[in-house]
């Protein structure tokens, strides 16, 4: 069930302008789908949703893939805009950023889809990953300070 609604939420994003979660549920709701709206949030989210300018100057939901060029970019500019330095110790890898700078470069991170990292964790100033296996760690190191 949960594969069949995002699927049709992709289906849904691609041929409309959804601007609000109501606005989704309601498209759901229309095409069949009993959803809540804590429901499609966690849908949002799981999904990666990004919200992205319309040309009319309004927002809308979009996959990071549809947008994958545009958001990379953003994200980039945001992880080099924030990351001081990079370490590691055993399988992490650790990533210093700029005060109140973490959560945002984790999530820059996280949009790389780098098939190396487990999860990353970000406090206010510090960024853990978790990479696969400890042979993998100085490739990742490698490619986020090719990053900078």
């Amino acid at each position: 069930m949960k594969y069949s609604r995002q699927s049709k939420i992709l289906e849904i994003i691609e041929a409309k302008d959804v601007e609000t979660q109501d606005e989704l549920a309601s498209e759901l709701r229309a095409s069949g789908f009993q959803v809540t709206q804590a429901t499609v949030s966690r849908d949002i989210k799981e999904m990666r949703l990004i919200k992205v300018l319309t040309k009319d100057g309004r927002y809308k939901y979009a996959s990071i893939k549809e947008k994958e060029g545009a958001v990379n970019d953003r994200f980039l500019k945001i992880y080099r805009n924030s990351v001081v330095s990079v370490d590691y110790a055993g399988n992490m890898v650790i990533i210093k950023t700029l005060v109140g700078s973490a959560n945002a470069a984790a999530v820059s991170i996280d949009a790389l889809n780098i098939k190396e990292i487990v999860g990353t964790i970000a406090g206010d100033d510090t960024i853990f990953l978790v990479i696969r296996d400890e042979s993998q760690v100085q490739k990742v190191i490698k490619q986020f300070k090719d990053l900078l």
